[in-house]
């Protein structure tokens, strides 16, 4: 059992070096380029949306978390707007039942989804179809879309403004780095709009 866990501790590891390693256009820069757009979008008065399934509904609900509150008690600051479309039970069954499951994000997006906003679009596979129809119904909003995504992408990447993709085929991996990932956008993201304030 102990190489076991060995070999998942070394697995991470090597999976975070390989992020830092990427070097440009790799994970460091498109990290600091979609904090750079949850910025912008925040400084004109949008807000971010988050939508994802099962531990990335979670992921969605955690990062949301963090920036309505806080991510550190360190950092003192207002509110940011941020929404997990992944909460409300009554809006998901109701959508999930009358309109398919593919539909239960789709509808908020054309709900409260207004241009100028974000969506943070998570999933493992790339190829959850209530991602992509939630990513169909922001373009058609003018709301920016950015996919937190594994393996190559899936279909989710061909829709998508912005994209982070971590590759293999674990989806418990691809989702340890989703939140890492989630954790750096976030404390980027206070960061440089703290600067602008």
């Amino acid at each position: 059992m102990s190489d076991e866990l060995k070999e998942h501790i070394y697995n991470s590891m090597a999976d975070r070096e390989k992020m830092i390693r990427a070097g440009k256009n790799g994970y460091p820069d498109a990290i600091i380029e979609v904090a750079k757009v949850l910025r912008d979008c925040l400084s004109q008065g949008g807000k971010i949306m988050l939508c994802g399934n099962g531990g990335s509904a979670a992921d969605c609900q955690h990062f949301a978390a963090e920036m309505i509150v806080r991510l550190t008690a360190r950092v003192e600051r207002a509110a940011i707007s941020a929404v997990a479309l992944t909460t409300d039970s009554s809006i998901l069954t109701a959508a999930g039942n009358d309109y398919g499951f593919d539909h239960v994000f789709a509808r908020q997006v054309q709900g409260v989804g207004r241009k100028g906003d974000v969506l943070i679009a998570i999933s493992t596979s790339g190829n959850s179809e209530n991602i992509i129809k939630a990513l169909e119904a922001a373009s058609l909003k003018g709301i920016t879309r950015v996919g937190l995504l594994g393996g190559k992408g899936g279909k989710c990447i061909e829709h998508c403004d912005y994209s982070i993709t971590v590759p293999g085929d674990s989806t418990m991996r691809i989702q340890e780095e989703h939140t890492f990932i989630l954790h750096t956008i976030a404390e980027l993201t206070e960061k440089l709009a703290l600067e602008e304030a």
